[in-house]
C-alpha cells in the first residue's frame, strides 16, 4: 500500500510506501477521518485521509458506503469525466472505506510538525523528475 501526501502549504505532494505492519493503521478508516502521521514516517504531523483507489484503479468516494465496489449512476466528482450538462451514466467505484484491496490513500496534511515534509522524505516527491539512462 501506498500513501500520497499533500502539502497544501508548499503545493507539493510526497508518495511514500507503507510498511505491511502499519497497514492495519489505515484499513477500516473513512475518507475524511485523520490519522497520526508518525505511522508512516511524518513526525508531529496529523493527516486527512481524502481519497484513494484499489488495486484495478477504481476511485474511491465518499458517497459510497462501505469498502465494496459499486456501479453507481454519477454526474460528476471522482469516477467521472462528463460530457456535458445534465448527462449521467453508470460507472464502478470504490466505498469510502479502507480495506486490504485499496492499493493508494490519498491524504493531506492538517496539523503540521517541525518538520517540513521535504526534509523529511527528501526522495519521495511525486513531481521530481527521475535521471534517464543514457543509451
Amino acid at each position: 500500500m501506498k500513501i500520497v501526501i499533500a502539502d497544501t502549504k508548499a503545493g507539493k505532494t510526497y508518495g511514500v510506501e507503507v510498511p505491511k505492519d502499519k497497514e492495519s493503521a489505515l484499513i477500516g478508516k473513512k475518507i475524511g477521518e485523520t490519522v497520526e502521521g508518525g505511522l508512516f514516517g511524518a513526525d508531529g504531523y496529523e493527516l486527512a485521509i481524502t481519497g484513494g483507489s484499489d488495486l484495478a484503479g477504481f476511485p474511491m468516494r465518499k458517497d459510497v458506503s462501505g469498502p465494496r465496489r459499486a456501479g453507481v449512476i454519477l454526474s460528476d466528482g471522482p469516477g467521472y469525466r462528463s460530457k456535458g450538462k445534465g448527462f449521467r451514466e453508470k460507472r464502478n467505484v470504490r466505498g469510502n472505506i479502507i480495506s486490504d484491496q485499496i492499493m493508494q490513500v490519498n491524504a493531506k496534511a492538517v496539523a503540521y510538525g517541525s518538520k517540513t515534509l521535504e526534509e523529511l522524505f527528501p526522495k519521495a516527491a511525486a513531481g521530481e523528475k527521475k535521471e534517464e539512462k543514457k543509451r
